[in-house]
């Protein structure tokens, strides 16, 4: 009976784990109130600004390459100054990123803030799922990691509210209120984080093991779960067991020491389990924006003025129904993640999002095409739209962060991830800032048949290279991509996890 009890407080959510997890999120939803609220706002840009097609791509776009700086600076800054004051930092850049955007007097300076804000988002997206993946039981590792993703979308969805009331001030004013209210959560947040615990984990590589213990006894549920924890990462740090020193000097990583170390076993001389491990990360990323996610949601009102559309606050109401869509559902997801997996989802998700963009591809190209309004063609891409954002946001949005953040050996974490981020906002940049003229090029019914030939690769990919991490704590998911091992998801026996203290 006592054990059975003890199990039942191990797998149960640690409330300070959570408030935790919430907290580092909040940077998400700046970022994505800052790429939700360009979808509208590049419509009055335009217009009051006089600027092109092609400058609209690039200011949509540039964020995204400027992101490139901030996630590859942002894994090396996390292992020095520790995860909490990344995200600290994190804040203080998007501050002053939208402070510029919302001068705006001009195109330049409105250029130079969204460069300022995507070395914001660089870190961002690095360091919220790292932090929250690093704090977490791994019984609520997917829960809590899938919270920023989920951030993002709630902070599109308010860029999509602030691009409708303020779209009714003065052509001057409104716009330039959307991007500059961001500042002020942004300092408000880098304020608040001060008060939040560092990564356990951190701490440990560190040589902080007296603080990393306090941390794990606030977010485990039992001491014996938190001495647990602290054992299973010592061990992966390479410190004895039987250490008992508050302070120690910062272990040496096994494989040699210093940076340049770590990017000599990612690139030039990986093992078989690294280099599977590094692939896998990479191409997750790599197909979440791949799909054609960023397509539709900077340039949903272009699509409907295509399919027929022309009145601008109908146009805003139904990006607002997108953001609402995407937060319910990945909101749904963050539920399943624990429970269904992360494979399965993934495979759902992506066959769902093929299915939506072939659809949304007929549907265009027939509205397009035909000389007569085709209120039949009009539905089909209407709703073929939302069942895509449907189907995205159950597997690939969320998962894609929660995989990407779990699945790196603690040594090469920081690093792994940055990199990680840079290929994700790169594939963000090429296609946010290539699709006008992708779609003049194919048609836009023929840029989502593109994109949904895109996600049947993708599908074929987390099928064969995705193993299922559901379950397993951080410091034993690295054998999962050892090939010396039977298949993992054949060999993973999840149900007797919840036996097994949380790592």
């Amino acid at each position: 009976m006592e054990q059975g009890e003890r199990g039942e407080s191990e797998t149960k959510l640690n409330k300070f784990a959570l408030a935790c997890a919430i907290v580092a999120s909040m940077i998400s939803v700046i970022f994505g109130y800052d790429t939700g609220v360009m979808s509208g706002a590049q419509l009055f840009i335009q217009e009051d600004l006089h600027i092109s097609d092609a400058q609209v791509e690039v200011l949509a776009g540039i964020l995204n390459f400027c992101a490139l700086i901030g996630s590859l600076a942002a894994g090396r800054t996390s292992d020095y100054i520790g995860r909490r004051y990344t995200i600290v930092l994190a804040s203080l850049i998007f501050f002053v990123g939208s402070a510029f955007m919302g001068y705006g007097p001009n195109y330049p300076v409105l250029m130079t803030g969204r460069c300022i804000a995507g070395i914001g988002v660089g870190f961002a997206l690095m360091i919220a799922p790292v932090y929250s993946a690093e704090i977490s039981s791994a019984s609520h590792r997917g829960f809590l990691t899938s919270l920023p993703e989920l951030c993002i979308s709630i902070g599109i969805l308010l860029g999509y509210v602030s691009n409708y009331f303020f779209g009714k001030l003065t052509l001057r004013l409104g716009w330039r209120l959307m991007l500059g209210v961001a500042a002020v959560p942004s300092l408000a947040l880098a304020i608040g984080l001060l008060k939040m615990p560092e990564s356990p984990r951190w701490l440990v590589m560190r040589g902080r093991l007296a603080d990393a213990l306090k941390v794990l006894r606030l977010v485990a549920n039992s001491t014996e779960e938190a001495r647990s924890r602290f054992e299973s990462i010592k061990s992966a740090v390479g410190i004895p067991q039987s250490c008992s020193d508050p302070v120690i000097d910062p272990p040496k990583p096994p494989h040699g020491g210093g940076e340049r170390a770590l990017w000599k076993e990612l690139f030039l001389k990986p093992s078989p389990t690294v280099r599977w491990i590094f692939l896998a990360a990479v191409g997750v990323h790599f197909f979440e924006h791949a799909m054609g996610i960023e397509a539709v949601i900077l340039y949903s009102p272009r699509i409907l003025k295509k399919a027929g559309i022309v009145d601008k606050d109908k146009l805003l109401l139904f990006t607002v129904g997108i953001g609402l869509t995407k937060t319910v559902f990945i909101l749904f997801a963050t539920f399943l993640i624990d429970k269904v997996g992360r494979r399965p989802l993934m495979l759902i998700s992506t066959g769902g999002v093929m299915l939506s963009l072939t659809a949304l591809g007929f549907g265009l190209t027939m509205a397009e095409h035909s000389a007569v309004r085709l209120a039949w063609a009009l539905d089909l891409s209407i709703a073929a739209t939302y069942i895509y954002i449907v189907f995205y946001s159950i597997g690939v949005s969320p998962l894609t962060w929660v995989y990407t953040s779990e699945i790196w050996p603690l040594r090469l974490r920081a690093l792994g991830a940055g990199i990680g981020v840079a290929v994700n906002r790169l594939m963000n940049a090429v296609v946010s800032m290539s699709f006008i003229s992708i779609y003049k090029a194919i048609t836009i019914g023929g840029a989502f048949f593109m994109f949904a030939g895109i996600s049947v690769l993708g599908w074929l990919f987390f099928y064969f290279l995705m193993p299922e991490t559901r379950g397993k704590p951080l410091e034993e998911i690295e054998m999962l991509f050892d090939k010396r091992r039977k298949r993992p998801e054949v060999e993973i026996q999840t149900m007797n996890d919840h036996n097994r203290v949380a790592a």
